[in-house]
């Protein structure tokens, strides 16, 4: 009876875990200040998954609706606040890959990968075998 208690937690956790989904609002913060940078609305469209910036958070002194001067694909001189910067991003096991983020404040596209670790998702931007991993947090209005 004890083996078929634990068996039962086992698959109740197992299945908590796999239910868990990256779509949602996510707060990003800057790995390099660890002051917030945005919220990000994640979400599925044709089986795949995309990001896009719903608010910034700026200084007073900072333009409060900038537009992505620096990026050179179709998002060239848009909007930042509503700019798609996660794209195409596939279902892997536990992780999302194969798709794209970009960085608008400097223009570059890198390879991604998303994960969930700890109630947080982990987002890392990569080219070859050079990358950096944020981890940002669940948003509630």
């Amino acid at each position: 009876m004890k083996q078929l208690s634990i068996l039962i937690v086992i698959l109740i956790s197992a299945a908590t875990v796999s239910a868990q989904s990256i779509v949602g609002k996510w707060k990003s913060i800057d790995d390099e200040t660890g002051k917030p940078k945005s919220v990000v609305e994640i979400f599925e469209k044709n089986g795949k998954v995309y990001g896009k910036i719903i608010k910034l958070f700026r200084d007073p002194s900072e333009d409060q609706d900038p537009v992505c001067d620096k990026c050179e694909d179709d998002r060239k001189d848009k909007k930042i606040i509503g700019m798609e910067i996660i794209r195409d991003m596939e279902k892997d096991g536990s992780e999302w890959e194969d798709g794209t983020i970009m960085d608008p404040k400097k223009g570059t596209v890198y390879d991604c990968k998303l994960w969930l670790e700890g109630g947080n998702l982990k987002v890392r931007g990569y080219v070859l075998f050079i990358y950096r991993t944020q981890t940002w947090l669940p948003y509630k209005e």
